[in-house]
This record gives C-alpha cells, sequence and structure tokens, in this order.
C-alpha cells in the first residue's frame, strides 16, 4: 500500500477525530456536565455530614470545577478525537476492500460502527460508568483494570468473528455465516460477563435517577463521536478515494494480498 496514500488517509482520520471530538464535547457539556455537578453535591453533602457539619473534611481543589467542565473536557475529547481518529484511519486504510464489497462512505460507517459497540458499548454493559460519589476508592484500580481487559476481550473477539465468518462464507453463504459469526461473538461475551467479577457500589441514597441520566450521557457523547466520525471521515474519504485524486488514492482502495 502506497505510503503518501496511508498518510493521507491518517490525516484526514485525524481530522474528523477532532471534528467528532468537538461534537461529542458539546453533547458532553451540555448533557452530562449538569449530572455530574449533581453528583458532586451529593458527594460534598456527603462528607459534610461525615465530618459533623463542620467542614474540616474539605480538601482545596487543585484544578477548579469550572476548569474541569471547560478546558479540561475539552481537552480530552479532542486529543481523544486525534489518537482514535489516527488509529480508526490505519484500521480503514487495511480493511477496505477486505470486508467486503462495500464503497468508502459504507466502510467509514462499518468501522465506525463496530469501534463504537466493541471498544465502548460491550465493556459499558458490564462496567458501566460511574459519576462521583458511587464507588469504592478502593476498587478503583480493579475496576480500571478489569473495564480495560474487558475491551481487550471484546476487541480480540470481535477480530475473531470478523475472520470466522470469512471462512464460513464459501460454505454456509455470506449471510449465515455472519449469523454464525454474530452469534459466536455474543456467546464468547456473555461467557466473560459471566466469570469476570462485577461491583455493586452505588449507596442505597444515591437518586437513581441521577445515575441512569449520568450513565446514559456517557454513552450519548460516544455514539456522538462515533456516528460523527464515520460520516466525517466517510466524505473525507471518498473525496479521496472516489473523487478522482490520483493513482496513489487508487492503490488504496485495491488491497494488497
Amino acid at each position: 500500500m502506497n505510503s503518501i496514500s496511508v498518510r493521507a488517509l491518517l490525516v484526514r482520520g485525524m481530522i474528523a477525530g477532532v471534528i467528532a471530538g468537538a461534537l461529542a464535547l458539546a453533547v458532553a457539556y451540555f448533557l452530562g456536565e449538569s449530572q455530574v455537578d449533581a453528583a458532586i453535591a451529593i458527594e460534598g453533602a456527603h462528607s459534610h455530614a461525615a465530618h459533623g457539619g463542620g467542614g474540616g473534611g474539605e480538601e482545596e481543589e487543585l484544578v477548579s470545577r469550572t476548569m474541569q467542565a471547560t478546558g479540561g473536557l475539552a481537552t480530552a475529547l479532542l486529543v481523544f478525537g486525534v489518537a482514535v481518529g489516527g488509529i480508526a484511519a490505519l484500521v480503514y486504510a487495511y480493511a477496505l476492500g477486505r470486508i467486503g464489497n462495500f464503497g468508502p462512505r459504507a466502510t467509514a460507517a462499518l468501522i465506525a460502527g463496530a469501534a463504537l459497540l466493541t471498544v465502548y458499548v460491550v465493556p459499558f454493559l458490564k462496567y458501566p460508568a460511574n459519576p462521583p460519589a458511587v464507588g469504592n476508592p478502593d476498587t478503583i484500580g480493579k475496576r480500571t483494570t478489569l473495564f480495560f481487559l474487558m475491551v481487550a476481550l471484546s476487541l480480540l473477539l470481535a477480530v475473531a468473528a470478523v475472520i470466522i465468518g470469512k471462512r464460513l462464507a464459501p460454505a454456509l453463504g455470506n449471510w449465515n455465516a455472519t449469523i454464525a459469526a454474530a452469534a459466536g461473538f455474543v456467546l464468547a461475551i456473555g461467557l466473560a460477563y459471566a466469570f469476570l467479577p462485577s461491583f455493586d457500589e452505588v449507596g442505597k441514597d444515591f437518586p437513581a435517577s441521577l445515575l441512569w441520566k449520568f450513565r446514559l450521557s456517557t454513552l450519548a457523547v460516544q455514539t456522538t463521536f462515533w456516528a460523527g466520525f464515520g460520516l466525517i471521515f466517510g466524505y473525507l474519504t471518498e473525496r479521496l478515494l472516489v473523487s478522482g485524486n490520483g493513482a496513489d488514492a487508487r492503490r488504496v482502495a485495491t488491497p494488497v494480498g
């Protein structure tokens, strides 16, 4: 594969990632930050009550809440967008023409949808995000490790499902092979859910509606990012690969080996 064309896809992936990150930032700020503020208020009330109302447990913030909700959030999502957009572009460069007879936009949409499912939704269903005041600080390291383990398992199982589906296709047909591979993926994920430890650390006095809204907002942020990335990156790659931008672009569209 021509390195110039891969670089062109990489640049477009990073651009699409930044734009998608900005869209996700808007959703996170307007939909999610109010839930975080409400959870912080509950955490502060618990801390105040634990110290007998004297306020002795309050610590000076190293970074203000305003900075966290604006500059910190923007930096995190935009850097995430650039990094993930570049990785997705490299995956796209390999996958285009290898996963079926799909055009540039359809391939971008498939990769974005698969990334949302495997990198976020599958781990989220086992280890959902928690707002402040939820979760035992002593288990945060274990919970983080298990979440990333779930991400790795989901990715590996998804790749295995694609490989198995392609190998079964000549015997079963594309449709039946896809169903069989998807069923195998679901079964394997179900076993991982069953055997990996779970955590139930939500306090009885924490509002269930607030927890639900917070988790929905985190899901909305990721959905916005990947939907935006898939649409924007698909548009940019179609302009590169279909609009007659030279032989280098045509080499990207034709897989080697």
